[in-house]
């Protein structure tokens, strides 16, 4: 999607970052907080501005409707740091279906957006990673302010990016502990790759740990995955059994059109956040192959995307109440209105 920032070798890269980890040692926080790593005392960092660049500093940022949007049960939401299997965990189905109208789409942690409006305690925001006909600068919604921050990410030549559904930020101990899950698409900065984990920098200035397991490491403007139909595939039966989860985006619950971005964002593709815009971009096809997205309508308007995995077969999040899974694509044929092809 964009070009890298160095053509040096990965093996060179990594040797280099494992020096510079351990040459790097961060400062002790503030004793209180129970955590190591260096964070930018609260003075020194800057305020959100509108009509300036923003990052998400919490595991999910769920973007809303209006600040009046969230209900009580979405407190563990809006927290910092977001307390998403909380938030999850604690919802009825009935709780979760009626998101529909009060939340639109998530951002991951590390995410920029951009501001264009503050009220207190909330910024509204939009995110250009995630085209939409709803705004030309990218997808839009409300954030609490808490959730943001204006400081620029460090700067590193190589991005950790989660390939697991979610995976453990940990502290940067050489035992480190939990501290919370982030997302599958969370791109982190690298400073460090010490035996089994890679040293990373939160928003927030934060060194943290995460397993190197759980990640891909890559240049900067490069994606975690070389794009490929198989690729596309397989990262999409990555999320088989998830629950679905209206306006989600991550690891932690996805929609229909929220599965196929994150399928696409971690091959360095973008494509529009919505089915209905995913619709009316890409190529349209009618011999489909491995990783095109299928699309249903009612009434003419597209409400429901897939991807087409094999003859007979696809993977789609179906609704509130329902898992990501794979179907045979007579599934909702009676809907079905064509599809659209985004890798050649």
């Amino acid at each position: 999607m964009r070009q890298g920032l160095l053509r040096t070798g990965l093996g060179t890269m990594v040797a280099l970052l494992a020096l510079v980890g351990c040459s790097l040692s961060p400062a002790p926080e503030r004793a209180d907080n129970g955590h190591d790593g260096a964070i930018a005392p609260a003075a020194s960092r800057p305020t959100l501005s509108v009509g300036q660049p923003a990052w998400v500093t919490v595991s999910v940022a769920t973007l809303w409707r209006s600040p009046s949007s969230p209900r009580q049960a979405d407190a563990p939401a809006l927290a910092h740091p977001a307390r998403i299997g909380q938030w999850l965990a604690g919802m009825t189905v009935a709780q979760r279906r009626a998101l529909s109208g009060r939340a639109d789409t998530q951002a991951l942690l590390g995410d920029r957006v951009r501001v264009v409006q503050l009220r207190e305690g909330w910024a509204r925001v939009v995110v250009p990673s995630q085209p939409s006909p709803l705004d030309a600068r990218g997808y839009p919604g409300w954030v609490p302010r808490r959730q943001l921050t204006a400081s620029r990410p460090a700067a590193s030549a190589t991005r950790a990016t989660v390939v697991n559904r979610t995976a453990w930020l940990l502290t940067d101990q050489s035992t480190p502990s939990r501290l919370f899950r982030i997302s599958f698409g969370t791109r982190l900065p690298v400073v460090g790759l010490p035996q089994g984990f890679v040293r990373v920098v939160t928003p927030e200035g934060t060194v943290r740990r995460l397993a190197r397991s759980a990640v891909v490491v890559h240049e900067a403007g490069q994606p975690a995955r070389p794009p490929s139909r198989s690729s596309l595939v397989s990262t999409a039966e990555v999320f088989l059994g998830l629950p679905y989860l209206w306006a989600g985006a991550s690891g932690f619950g996805v929609d229909c059109s929220g599965l196929t971005w994150l399928v696409y964002r971690v091959h360095g593709i973008t494509i529009p956040r919505d089915a209905s815009a995913q619709a009316r971009h890409g190529s349209a096809v009618s011999v489909l192959r491995r990783g095109d997205l299928r699309f249903y309508a009612r009434d003419g308007r597209v409400h429901h995307v897939s991807m087409y995995v094999a003859p007979g077969t696809m993977i789609h999040a179906p609704g509130t109440g329902e898992r990501v899974q794979e179907v045979p694509t007579s599934t909702l044929s009676r809907e079905y209105v064509g599809a659209r092809r985004y890798w050649p």
